[in-house]
């Protein structure tokens, strides 16, 4: 940079009857010349371009304290900056907003802007939203890293029982933290399929057992393994609550409901075959064991916490509950129009199956979601049309809105491998950051070491360190300022 007070440099220009709105300066950013007149400029006077025009006038520590080098005889600016980003951000002085280009990183350009000192009201919302997307990236990226980075860290200060909870629930909670943990999940996984296949097989009736009063039971075997994965989901409940970092948290959670919901049944079906028939009629028991029972099918849902693709899935749902309403919008205004029409077309055969408009319903149904059971069908001409023409419309819209569902479901899967690559990659950079820093504090005895054997190859491998400037703000309380030549990952 020119300092000021040089030689070499002439004069600033201090006329003061030259008009700021009159003033013509060349800015040249990243080797691209832009030039731009003060009426322009200073239209928003708080932006640095805007102060540029007034620069001149406070001498070289004022125009060095806004841009990287200035031409006194070009009255040219020079900035080491992005020149694709500037040409989008300049776009707000002509036309009162800014549209970021494809291919520029949301967060470098954000960066760009607050050097250039616009603010981003002046941003379009569909690039708001971009940058939005992308900061709720890398703070997912910063939460994995943070979370990983808690498990990793043990606090000297905690008491012995703290440090207990936190392996019990690394144990239970993170199959991916050591071989142990990977094997208990297996175990549960395991358990979840047998509890299900039990409560299947235990319906079969060549398998079923006679009791003294002539009532079919459920095979003690079975019986047997099912009080097994009770006991087995049970315990590790237990365990997950007691560990829990937050229990309200824990308890109000969607798959620790499910949880509850899979082993409650066994316990309340229990207590009432063995205390209800003192409190009730034995028939009223057995329907409501029965009852209960049936509930156990929750414990399938129990899945969904070692897959990640019923995850991916459940999330996908989530985010198309516009696409799925829309869905049923049109099945439900099909089958009531529909079913209608074919009441009333088929009312003139003697035959007719369709009693009822209500009763059409469940015709109109199984015909517009190309099921078509037969056991309602029409009989006339018009009924077979009407069947036809309800067909078509019901393909056509369940095919409408699948392909956003299918979208969502595929646009979050890779989303989530991209993040958890970015959050290992996080971690790699700070344990060669962390080697940098211990490379540094003996930094003197490696430029000995260097000077001793330059010509060594093997001392010039040893004193090399690795470098990067991916930095997550979320993660350190450090301000880390970036150039153009850096990149936001």
């Amino acid at each position: 940079y020119k300092m000021a007070g040089d030689s070499r440099f002439p004069d600033v220009d201090t006329d003061e009857s030259e008009k700021s709105e009159e003033m013509e300066i060349v800015v040249n950013v990243g080797g691209v010349r832009q030039v731009f007149y003060g009426d322009n400029l200073n239209q928003y006077p708080e932006t640095r371009l805007a102060e540029l025009v007034n620069c001149l006038s406070g001498g070289y520590d004022s125009i060095f304290s806004l841009c990287d080098d200035y031409d006194p005889g070009k009255r040219e600016f020079y900035f080491d900056r992005d020149p694709d980003a500037f040409k989008c951000i300049i776009d707000v002085y002509y036309f009162g907003e800014i549209h970021m280009k494809k291919g520029i990183c949301p967060i470098c350009f954000k960066n760009e802007m607050e050097f250039w000192k616009v603010d981003l009201k002046f941003l379009d919302d569909c690039c708001k939203a971009h940058l939005s997307e992308k900061k709720e990236e890398l703070e997912e990226i910063a939460r994995r890293v943070q979370l990983i980075l808690d498990d990793l860290g043990i606090d000297a200060s905690e008491s012995r029982w703290k440090r207990c909870q936190k392996c019990i629930w690394k144990f239970l909670e993170k199959p991916e933290s050591s071989y142990p943990a990977r094997v208990i999940a297996v175990l549960s996984f395991l358990f979840i399929l047998i509890s299900s296949v039990v409560m299947c097989v235990g319906t079969i009736p060549d398998l079923q057992v006679v009791d003294a009063e002539g009532n079919r039971m459920e095979h003690p075997t079975l019986d047997s393994i099912e009080t097994a994965c009770i006991g087995w989901f049970t315990m590790e409940y237990v365990l997950r609550l007691i560990s829990s970092p937050n229990k309200l948290h824990f308890a109000l959670s969607f798959m620790n409901i499910v949880d509850v919901l899979a082993i409650l049944p066994f316990y309340v079906s229990l207590t009432l075959t063995h205390l209800g028939a003192k409190l009730m009629e034995l028939s009223n028991v057995q329907q409501a064991v029965q009852a209960l029972r049936i509930m156990r099918i929750a414990r399938i849902f129990k899945l969904a916490r070692h897959s990640s693709g019923l995850q991916t899935l459940t999330y996908a749902l989530k985010r198309s509950f516009k696409e799925l309403g829309l869905l049923l919008m049109y099945l439900a205004v099909g089958i009531f129009v529909f079913s209608a029409l074919g009441y009333t077309m088929e009312q003139s055969h003697p035959e007719t199956l369709f009693k009822s408009i209500p009763q059409s319903f469940w015709w109109a149904i199984i015909t517009m979601t190309t099921v078509g059971y037969g056991d309602i069908y029409p009989k006339t001409t018009l009924g077979k049309l009407n069947a036809a023409i309800s067909f078509l419309c019901g393909v056509i819209a369940i095919a409408l809105p699948i392909h956003p569902i299918i979208n969502n479901f595929v646009r979050y899967y890779n989303k989530q491998r991209v993040l958890e690559t970015a959050a290992k990659h996080e971690l790699e950079l700070m344990e060669l950051n962390s080697a940098e820093g211990k490379a540094a504090g003996s930094r003197s005895e490696l430029e000995d070491l260097s000077r001793e054997g330059k010509d060594d190859p093997f001392y010039s491998s040893r004193i090399k360190v690795s470098h990067s400037d991916t930095f997550i703000h979320l993660l350190s309380e450090e301000k880390n300022y970036r150039t153009r030549l850096q990149s936001c990952k």
